[in-house]
């Protein structure tokens, strides 16, 4: 039986994309259209043309599909069975059958997915597809024209050692590409851009890779499984444990510099960028360690310096008047140094939660200030259901990669609320628990859950592993921000005349977004043509000047989870690499 149900998915499957192929072909908008469920949608990455964008309802798809299918072409389309043998499944409660099929454009080789929604008296039609040019296959094809490395006869030159400290000074020559920022997303960009051939360059003012993990807060973990969070072409290996330590990750990205070859300076500042629309370069400031000035004239620029990256210190009225420590989050290192202290921390995200927790668990006397209602869930397992693509037995991570960027935005919000309901009936006695306590919760914008919140506004979420049961139980204090008169001198008059205690007030208020920074280093006049960073545009239905051209050219932005970046910076790479060879324009 179940070997009868594969085949009739595979036939279902075939015979689509073949009737798919040859209304393409032809570029008959209204056979392709057909095809189509009135409710659909197509996302494409760079798969036919160059933009990443959403196209929803079957004319307007359509529309858009033969438009630009014309310019690139679209044959030989093909169900792949070795990635995926197209199977029943189900996706935002909808039985689907899912298929992934190759072909070729002008651009290069490409991979699409679809899902139809099958009937019991018709042929399916197709709910959602997407389409997207294929990293590997090109970058093979590139490496392929490579001479392979042989032993050197001549003992006397470089050794592989020599060679690499040659590449990486950068004397005598440029960076095709500056990315600022070495965290998971810069070095995952700079990973893909070389692998087309590009000369890349990440700086990073720390003192070492990795640090950006290593010197947070002391418990800090990754709060999503490890199989959600791999490295391309570096697995994790299969010991590690489910939440990674921030330590082992930082020294990780460290060996994944190393091994992956990754041109990489440390301890340097990025002060800075003029652009030259002569010579379509950058004019890079840039400070080293020693206090020498180095300017760097790349094509283009990557700005990976996390979608949450700048401390937000919010305006506190009378915080002046406090005469004890005021730290940011993104400034406290670990809570034993305040053992028998009390502590106060504004803020109910993931950082204020942990922090908590920490000053907590080290005897110190901790109160938390609530400012807006926050999205809480359990770690485990509700936090992780929205990855569940991820988990358990299945394909290996690259074809989930595929067939998780191949679901557009209002199939995730329509998925999410589903899985919200579940996760509130999992978390259902915690959440009443915290309630009765006086925290104020919410479920993200029209119950859709956290991830959509981390795509929207950066945070504003906490995945619970035990915090929550310490303000439920009362060994953390809440208050809210609206019982608190004002700052004096010794710590919080309270809105009923007492005074809370304080000799450290932390400041858990978030970070600002990438687009915070780019006046700052680029000019008004540069961010004002770039716009918006983060957060899901209208039209395209998807981020805003993530891994895509901006209006500005040579200007390319980066971040996000580590699946957002080991799934998207290909298709930053492979746009940039199209502009080099004159096939794509700079600027959107």
């Amino acid at each position: 039986m179940l070997e009868r149900i594969k085949t009739s998915a595979e036939a279902e499957a075939r015979s689509w994309i073949a009737d798919f192929g040859c209304s393409l072909a032809s570029g008959d908008a209204a056979a392709v259209a057909a095809l189509f469920v009135p409710d659909c949608h197509w996302r494409n990455l760079c798969g036919i043309s160059w933009e990443i964008a959403t196209f929803s309802g079957a004319g307007k798809l359509a529309d858009e599909l033969c438009q630009r299918a014309r310019k690139v072409g679209a044959s030989g389309l093909d169900v792949d069975t070795e990635l995926l043998v197209p199977r029943r499944a189900v996706l935002a409660g909808q039985e689907v059958i899912e298929a992934i099929f190759r072909f070729e454009t002008a651009n290069g080789p490409a991979i699409g997915v679809v899902r139809l929604l099958p009937s019991s008296d018709a042929a399916p039609k197709a709910w959602t597809l997407s389409t997207l040019l294929d990293v590997d296959r090109i970058s093979a094809t590139k490496s392929g024209n490579i001479e392979p490395a042989t032993h050197n006869r001549d003992f006397a030159k470089q050794n592989w050692l020599e060679q690499r400290r040659t590449e990486t000074a950068f004397e005598g020559r440029e960076p095709d590409v500056l990315v600022v920022g070495g965290g998971h997303a810069g070095i995952s960009a700079a990973v893909e851009l070389k692998r087309l051939g590009l000369d890349t360059l990440v700086i990073d003012r720390q003192q070492r890779v990795g640090d950006n993990w290593r010197l947070r807060y002391h418990g800090l973990k990754l709060h999503n499984k490890t199989p959600v969070n791999h490295l391309r072409y570096m697995p994790f290996p299969p010991n590690w444990p489910d939440y990674i330590p921030k330590d082992k990750i930082a020294n990780w990205l460290e060996a994944y510099v190393e091994s992956m070859e990754v041109n990489f300076w440390t301890d340097t500042v990025f002060e800075g960028a003029e652009y030259n629309g002569s010579t379509q370069t950058w004019m890079a400031r840039i400070q080293r360690g020693n206090g020498s000035v180095r300017l760097l004239y790349p094509k283009h620029i990557v700005m990976a310096t996390s979608v949450s990256g700048t401390p937000n210190i919010p305006t506190i009225p009378t915080i002046e008047k406090f005469v004890g420590k005021v730290l940011h989050s993104s400034q406290f290192a670990a809570g034993a140094q305040w053992r028998g202290k009390s502590v106060v921390v504004m803020g109910t995200g993931t950082s204020a939660h942990d922090i908590c927790q920490e000053l907590q668990a080290n005897g110190a006397d901790v109160t938390m200030v609530q400012r807006s209602p926050t999205l809480v869930v359990n770690v485990d397992p509700s936090a992780q259901l929205y990855d569940k693509t991820y988990l358990g037995n299945g394909p290996p991570v690259e074809v989930r990669d595929l067939l998780n960027a191949s679901v557009p935005l209002e199939v995730v919000k329509a998925s999410h609320r589903l899985i919200t309901r579940e996760v509130r009936e999992l978390d259902a006695p915690l959440l009443s628990r915290l309630e009765r306590a006086g925290f104020r919760l919410e479920f993200g914008e029209d119950g859709t859950g956290w991830p959509l919140k981390f795509r929207t506004r950066g945070g504003g979420y906490y995945f619970n592993v035990g915090c929550s049961e310490l303000i439920a139980d009362g060994k953390i204090r809440l208050i809210q921000a609206s019982d608190i008169r004002q700052f004096v001198g010794d710590g919080l008059l309270l809105g009923d005349g007492s005074t809370l205690q304080a000799d450290l007030v932390v400041l858990a208020t978030g970070y600002k977004g990438q687009d915070h920074i780019v006046g700052s280093l680029f000019g008004a006049e540069v961010a004002a043509r770039v716009g918006s960073i983060w957060g899901f545009d209208a039209d395209t239905q998807e981020l805003r000047n993530m891994w895509s051209r901006t209006k500005q050219p040579g200007l390319w932005f980066t971040g996000g989870s580590f699946s957002q970046c080991r799934i998207y910076s290909r298709f930053l790479a492979l746009q940039v690499d199209a502009i080099e060879h004159g096939r794509l324009d700079k600027a959107s």
